[in-house]
């Protein structure tokens, strides 16, 4: 702290920080995690890593990674495809089905996100086609709704942290006033 921020305006900045956070945080709806370790299909070792989340406002937030290692190769060609599709277990639903794209440009980490419009069980289906042949993963997985508290309550939990902290504040330059003796001491 300088010695022209006082307490007040300090804690006011953290508090007005928390706040710009819960924009970013609501970017991020929760890990991912594997529904496919290592499968080995074709010329292929391949892993599906997803973060199921479903939504009902057309957002496709069923996202999946899909990580492809060689067998007998040296490297995974440049032209090689991932194709992903969900569809529905628990109720009669079209296949919905997107090509993934690389992450970072590496054509061993591709990205595809769907959308699940209910919570449920989906049926998941990940195809390669590339210079090293086809090869074909299937796999289930629950969607679920965010269970997270929305971002805005982040400000409300925080709340009476920050008004504790600033009555603290309050006592501690009482204190200090009384000990350099600018505020006469109450009588006993």
């Amino acid at each position: 702290m300088s010695p022209k921020t006082t307490p007040e305006s300090f804690c006011g900045s953290l508090f007005a920080a928390a706040l710009a956070l819960t924009a970013t945080l609501h970017a991020h709806s929760g890990p991912p995690f594997p529904i496919v370790s290592s499968q080995i299909a074709g010329r292929y070792d391949i892993a599906i890593w997803t973060d199921p989340d479903a939504t009902d406002n057309a957002v496709a937030a069923g996202q999946f990674w899909v990580v492809l290692k060689p067998r007998e190769a040296a490297a995974i060609p440049a032209g090689t495809r991932v194709t992903v599709a969900i569809r529905a277990l628990d109720r009669p639903a079209q296949e919905l089905t997107a090509v993934a794209a690389p992450v970072d440009g590496l054509v061993t980490r591709q990205f595809a996100a769907l959308r699940m419009d209910h919570e449920g069980r989906f049926a998941v289906r990940v195809t390669v086609d590339g210079p090293l042949g086809p090869a074909l993963v299937t796999s289930e997985v629950d969607a679920t709704y965010d269970q997270r508290p929305a971002p805005a309550l982040f400000v409300v939990y925080l709340a009476p942290f920050v008004v504790l902290g600033l009555v603290w504040v309050k006592l501690l330059r009482r204190r200090r006033a009384l000990a350099r003796g600018d505020i006469p001491r109450p009588a006993r």
